[in-house]
């Protein structure tokens, strides 16, 4: 992409509760060179942000534009090389950004975890980006960075001792953190569009819907999302119980594209799954069940309200509201670690650890997908050729890698 463009990174949706942290967060990552602007519906409130981020953003420019206007979100897309968005949810709000960037070619990042709305990113806008050169990058936060680019060093440590192509692997996760009405949003979002349309639901469940070509799915047999096991089936280094991940469904199918991406490179028998750990008390057991049965029941009672005005307006009283998202103290308090066990065709084993501080959802995703925006505006010469609709991985892989390591996270890969 030529540097003609008056910005290197427009961030959308900075007056949102994510925007706020990730523009707090550019603030000191960004290059003393970089030229930044803030984007959003009120000029008042952008310049209320940019006032508060203190002196180091005083020059940073102002861009108003709603996501329903497509004409203001084509002219914000020329102006600059990347786009960066929390404006969610992506179902109901985030398409017309995608096509202006793919039509300007201009690199994007979001935050997504619905896999409704990278279907249909796919679908609409994956052969456009690739004939302008737009990598289009979805799931830029902690889903599904962590999970992505843990398997993509997984597969390049496997290539560096010769050892095959993977086979079992299994995420396990362990977190403190919280929940914002974001998140709770995009996914009422998305059970509203299945209760709309019920072909949208083999999308949901399907392990390799995000897939680019459905003809080359592996035969490896029924994968699932839902979990209750002892840890040590996974790996005899764990102790105690792992239940369902709530966000498996959507981070697999990331890692899975970038499989297809790369052209099964991870190998035509890569089996992935993630869990969550549930610990090694005596309860263990009871609160991993009761993870699993929550997460089916609150799925499910969602899916049903959302099917009624009558449910939905209950949803809207009782769920927590966008735009809000856990305290300071609870953010600062928070962190995360992904330990990723692998298994080659040589008999090999790894694991990889991806681990930060900070509210993972919060706090650490401002780190993830700030360094995600600043990767694709000034990495380039780093990172993969491909573009059109890509993952982490296949967007940016080791840049992105060498970037968060910088930032504070823990990224390595050991053999077992």
């Amino acid at each position: 992409m030529a540097d003609t463009r008056e910005f290197d990174l427009i961030l959308f949706g900075a007056t949102g509760f994510v925007g706020k942290l990730t523009a707090a967060y550019l603030v000191g990552a960004a290059p003393d060179s970089a030229r930044i602007a803030l984007a959003g519906r009120s000029l008042d409130k952008l310049t209320a942000v940019r006032a508060d981020l203190g002196p180091e953003a005083a020059d940073w420019g102002l861009v108003v534009a709603d996501s329903t206007d497509q004409a203001a979100l084509d002219a914000l897309a020329e102006r600059t090389r990347v786009v960066v968005t929390t404006v969610g949810p992506y179902l109901r709000y985030g398409l017309p950004m995608v096509a202006a960037c793919a039509k300007a070619g201009t690199h994007y990042a979001d935050l997504t975890g619905e896999p409704l709305f990278v279907r249909d990113a796919i679908d609409g806008y994956h052969e456009q980006a690739t004939s302008t050169g737009a990598k289009i990058v979805n799931s830029c936060g902690y889903d599904s960075v962590p999970s992505d680019l843990s398997v993509y060093q997984l597969y390049r440590s496997s290539v560096d001792d010769n050892t095959g192509e993977l086979t079992d692997t299994t995420l396990v996760a362990t977190l403190k953190g919280g929940v914002s009405g974001g998140t709770i949003d995009s996914g009422r979002a998305m059970m509203e569009a299945v209760a709309a349309d019920s072909s949208k639901g083999s999308v949901l469940a399907h392990p390799y819907s995000l897939s680019p070509d459905k003809s080359m799915d592996p035969e490896v047999g029924r994968q699932t999302d839902q979990a209750l096991a002892r840890a040590s089936a996974i790996d005899p280094s764990l102790d105690g119980w792992v239940s369902t991940f709530v966000m498996a469904a959507h981070n697999t199918k990331i890692v899975r594209r970038s499989n297809g991406l790369l052209g099964w490179v991870y190998g035509k028998n890569f089996r992935y799954r993630e869990v969550m750990s549930a610990g090694s008390s005596p309860t263990a057991p009871l609160v991993a069940a009761g993870i699993a049965g929550g997460i089916v029941a609150g799925l499910a009672a969602g899916a049903l309200l959302s099917r009624v005005s009558v449910g939905r307006k209950v949803l809207d009283r009782v769920l927590p509201k966008p735009g809000t998202g856990p305290s300071e103290s609870a953010r600062t308090s928070g962190w995360f670690k992904m330990k990723t066990f692998a298994r080659t065709t040589s008999g090999a084993k790894y694991v990889a650890t991806f681990a930060g501080t900070g509210d993972p959802g919060y706090q650490a995703t401002a780190v993830l997908l700030g360094e995600s925006g600043l990767s694709l505006a000034f990495d380039t010469d780093k990172q993969p050729e491909l573009s059109g609709v890509l993952t982490p991985a296949t967007a940016m892989g080791d840049a992105l890698t060498e970037r968060l390591r910088a930032a504070g996270m823990t990224i390595k890969v050991e053999r077992a």
